[in-house]
């Protein structure tokens, strides 16, 4: 779940050379990097550039768990106008390490740029000339809505006290930014990966509300493969000793969990991307100047340890944790009678995408979500090299799917 696709300036586009701010192994040898030390925690806060975010106060949340937020706040962005009688509205929801800034420049407050420009936007699949569009950073985020990092009751960081979040308590949240936004119903609500999650979530908490989905590179309900897969992820970031059981937004810089974090998205990247891609990009090759037979790395292993170093850089350890746990908890079919049930109940359209090579949400769980849902178009396939990241390269086919189902709605 990559949040851009990889560009020829990036050192993921594959040619086996240094990855820049690295640490060069030569033998038993490491030469020092200029880059500045990784923050303990890269989490938006009061005070820091507001971008364009703006920010909704939700009030109390009852959390499907049994415990309780006493504020919630989400962090989102719009982009085009809401027509007068509020029908051209279309939310986005992002994947795991995403946030509310979709689409635009990188600036103060976005230190990156949008992950999926190519979607949304003037003359885009999402034409932002005629829709609505919005796009809130999840609840249990880093960058604006209420989380980990975000001040507790006491002023201080939650940290470990944060409670266990799922994703129906997720959409609770977004269901009430809409409320304050003055929409009544979405005609499209589209996400992938986690976003996906929401989506169908959506479709199954409020179908009053929304007229169609796109569910991409998603599933109904996780299973033991991937949540064996997020365990260890998991564990990654708690045996780091600086994650200090989720309070360390005290730390110096240098000094919080940045390992554990680095290692988990290391462990989940090899599922964002195919076997066939790994190996036709990289093989064997060594990392330029250094002999993995001296110790030294594989142009691979560099790759993932540029990943790692990057989302240290940006994110934060404790919503790593709250999100994924949110994944491993996802059932469409809790207290539904069964996903089957679940999905048999969603009344709104669907367009259901899976990706060929996707190896953390395999084909067959769209062909479930598309088999299930009775307004479901024919489950479109991309074929992709990319695996689960397909979802992003693969632009000019997820977008002609797009702006096809879009169409068809208008034309109703």
């Amino acid at each position: 779940m990559s949040t851009t696709p990889p560009t020829p300036s990036d050192p993921t586009t594959g040619s086996a050379t240094l990855t820049p701010g690295r640490p060069r192994t030569l033998g038993s040898r490491v030469a020092p990097t200029d880059r500045p030390p990784i923050p303990a925690s890269a989490a938006w806060h009061e005070g820091d550039p507001v971008g364009r975010r703006q920010f909704a106060d939700l009030g109390p949340l009852k959390l499907e768990s049994g415990g309780r937020l006493p504020a919630v706040r989400l962090a989102y962005e719009t982009w085009g106008e809401l027509n007068e009688d509020g029908t051209n509205a279309v939310l986005v929801l992002h994947a795991l390490t995403g946030d509310s800034h979709v689409t635009g420049e990188a600036g103060d407050g976005h230190p990156t740029p949008g992950w999926w420009s190519s979607m949304v936007g003037p003359g885009a699949p999402i034409d932002t000339d005629r829709w609505f569009v919005v796009a809130p950073n999840v609840l249990g985020g880093c960058q604006g809505s209420t989380g980990p990092a975000s001040p507790g009751p006491d002023g201080k960081p939650w940290g470990s006290r944060f409670p266990l979040l799922t994703v129906r308590d997720q959409v609770a949240a977004e269901i009430r930014l809409s409320d304050l936004l003055g929409i009544d119903a979405w005609q499209l609500v589209i996400g992938a990966s986690l976003g996906g999650l929401r989506v169908l979530e959506w479709a199954a908490s409020a179908p009053e509300r929304v007229e169609a989905i796109a569910a991409i590179a998603t599933a109904a309900q996780t299973s033991g493969d991937q949540i064996a897969g997020f365990h260890t992820q998991l564990a990654a970031v708690r045996a780091d000793p600086r994650y200090r059981d989720g309070d360390y937004y005290d730390a110096a810089d240098g000094d919080g969990p940045h390992v554990g974090l680095g290692l988990a998205r290391q462990i989940a990247h090899q599922t964002y991307r195919s076997a066939k891609e790994l190996d036709q990009r990289f093989g064997r090759i060594p990392q330029g100047g250094e002999q993995p037979l001296e110790g030294g790395r594989f142009a691979v292993q560099s790759y993932l340890d540029h990943h790692g170093d990057k989302l240290s850089r940006r994110f934060d350890a404790n919503t790593y944790v709250v999100l994924t746990r949110t994944m491993i908890t996802h059932d469409l079919g809790r207290d539904r009678g069964g996903v089957t049930a679940a999905l048999g109940s969603i009344t709104a359209r669907a367009l259901v995408i899976a990706v060929d090579s996707d190896r953390l949400f395999p084909p067959a769980q769209s062909e479930r979500i598309a088999a299930g849902i009775p307004g479901a178009e024919p489950l479109r396939t991309i074929h992709s090299d990319y695996g689960h990241d397909g979802f992003l390269i693969e632009e000019d086919l997820v977008g002609a799917y797009v702006n096809e189902f879009l169409e068809q709605g208008a034309r109703r």
